[in-house]
């Protein structure tokens, strides 16, 4: 059977093509590398359930990373050190374990090149497309996906079409109290965090029940608005899509009018098949996105699919930033209220977001992840010391029962550069013999130093609420869960793999619809957008399926 269109991947950029094709009546064909896990196979076990039991060993299917150390890139595999940029191999990916925090990116975001210029050693472009573009795209992600928040005004809040969030904001932590005290006290605006988990049940999706691990965790209830349960639940009633789990796609065949025909895939036991469609949507996550077309080398494409320009790999993007973080106990507040369980802080700063002179970023507060064996097992060193006995028992009941650690995390732009891409080296190959993708990691000075502006402020906002032990943890790192770039999208083929509706310049039948077409990511996590990028590329190829395949 051919298909009308084969999607490669699942997760944020896959599910409203998967969405919108099929109620189109186009028969659609999902790959998916892991299981068709249900809503049932999910729970809130901590030894059972983590994200890693969704994710491939390391041993078996690992990457490479190139880090600049002594004056030198030096390459290992991630194997070595549990580095783990896998972050969801099932149904959904990694938008099953995502905490949800949807923020749009801003109109200025757009055109970071048109507001401050080139920062030296970068590759910052404005993107072919503006806000106005994509705004009624957040929208409709908002609304359909369920987005749940309260409507802030402040400096740099964007323009929006629907005055309110389509849910209403979820249960708040009763540390927000101090927050937004402290935050007034020191004239910061403080923005409630909107999140892609309904506050009211829809349709077959219960609403949050505040169950204290959300984070990294699947969703039980069906509240968090993954991929899975908003978008390919609703699409497979169509009966138009045509799910295959455990099928890693590890070639995209090419015809003579350098056309891709077929996809071919891996079953989980190694067997080699091949799917057959008109159309081609991958969305694999932008580093196996990346190494899927750089794998994919014929006598069309020598250096990899669509990447006869050089370009596929090239200005991979993360995030910059790190973690501050601040212990607080019955002085700060009334202890019951401190440890209560489950809620949501939802708040962040944003003021900081743009400045006069430079692009800045915005500080997210959470609490530390609940998973107690995790931070249990963590406590049991003194230094380099094990303890044991009363001495353990102590320290775990005054941390676990007497306080709550709140962290501010960063959200800093990951500047685009030369030493930042992905590519292949048959040097390194899966247990399947496939070359695995290396991820060099080079960033600029200027990243961290926007992200130690951005620390200072919260370090004032931790003091302001009277935290103790506040630790800044600013990295240059990237955080391996958010992945963008490699397959940029622009107007120009020489220096962009994408046109702006995300179609392969040099292959008419394929888009990339995962975070890789982003030239630029914004000082918020991808997913959002993500989301919202999709379900426009969704409208370009449903209005013009029949040019696209017969072109």
């Amino acid at each position: 059977m051919t298909y009308d269109v084969c999607v490669i991947g699942s997760g944020a950029g896959a599910g409203p093509i998967i969405y919108e094709l099929s109620k189109k009546g186009l028969k659609v064909c999902v790959l998916e590398k892991g299981e068709a896990f249900k809503r049932d196979d999910f729970s809130k076990d901590e030894i059972a359930l983590r994200r890693d039991i969704y994710t491939p060993s390391l041993k078996d299917e690992y990457h490479t990373i190139e880090e600049f150390m002594d004056n030198k890139w030096e390459k290992f595999p991630t194997y070595e050190t549990g580095w783990n940029f896998w972050n969801g191999s099932l149904l959904g990916g990694s938008s099953n374990f995502m905490s949800g925090f949807f923020y749009r990116l801003k109109p200025k975001d757009f055109k970071l090149y048109s507001t401050y210029g080139k920062i030296k050693g970068s590759n910052i472009v404005d993107w072919p497309i503006s806000y106005e573009d994509m705004e009624k795209y957040y929208d409709k992600t908002e609304k359909i996906v369920g987005v749940s928040g309260e409507i802030i005004q402040y400096k740099h809040a964007e323009p929006r079409s629907s005055k309110n969030f389509p849910f209403k904001a979820l249960d708040e932590h009763p540390i927000t109290k101090l927050i937004d005290k402290s935050s007034k006290e020191l004239g910061f605006s403080i923005v409630k965090t909107p999140r892609a988990i309904i506050s009211n049940s829809l349709k077959h999706r219960s609403a949050c029940y505040y169950s204290n691990y959300c984070g990294s965790y699947g969703c039980s209830s069906g509240a968090k608005g993954s991929s899975r349960e908003a978008l390919i639940i609703p699409a497979l009633e169509t009966s138009n899509v045509t799910i295959v789990p455990k099928a890693f796609v590890i070639k995209l065949n090419t015809s003579k009018d350098k056309k891709i025909k077929s996809a071919v895939y891996l079953t989980k036991e190694g067997t080699k098949k091949k799917i057959e469609a008109k159309l081609f949507v991958l969305a694999a996550q932008a580093v196996e996105t990346s190494r899927l077309l750089l794998n994919s080398k014929d006598e069309n494409f020598p250096n990899g699919v669509a990447n006869n320009s050089g370009n596929v790999g090239k200005n991979f993007l993360s995030s910059s930033g790190g973690i501050l973080s601040g212990k607080f106990d019955e002085k700060s507040m009334d202890l019951k209220e401190l440890l209560t369980p489950g809620l949501f802080v939802n708040r962040a700063v944003k003021d900081f977001y743009f400045t006069k002179d430079f692009k800045g970023g915005m500080l997210e507060m959470v609490f530390e992840h609940a998973n107690a064996i995790r931070r249990s097992n963590m406590l049991k060193w003194e230094g380099s010391n094990l303890l044991i006995g009363k001495a353990l028992q102590d320290k775990l009941h005054n941390t676990l029962a007497k306080t709550k650690t709140l962290n501010l995390e960063i959200f800093a732009d990951w500047t685009p550069n030369d030493n930042s891409f992905i590519s292949v080296d048959e040097k390194y190959k899966d247990k399947y013999g496939i070359p695995v993708a290396n991820i060099r990691i080079g960033t600029l000075k200027h990243d961290l130093e926007v992200s130690n502006f951005l620390a200072k402020k919260g370090v004032k906002l931790l003091e302001q609420m009277g935290a103790k032990d506040i630790h800044n943890d600013v990295s240059a790192l990237p955080s391996q869960n958010l992945q963008a770039g490699g397959c940029r999208f622009g107007n120009d083929s020489k220096t962009s793999v994408l046109n702006k509706y995300c179609q392969a310049h040099e292959v008419s039948n394929l888009f990339v619809t995962d975070g890789s077409f982003m030239p630029t990511g914004g000082s918020v996590p991808y997913t959002f957008t993500i989301y919202a990028n999709s379900f426009r590329v969704a409208d370009f190829i449903k209005e013009n399926y029949k040019s696209i395949i017969s072109s």
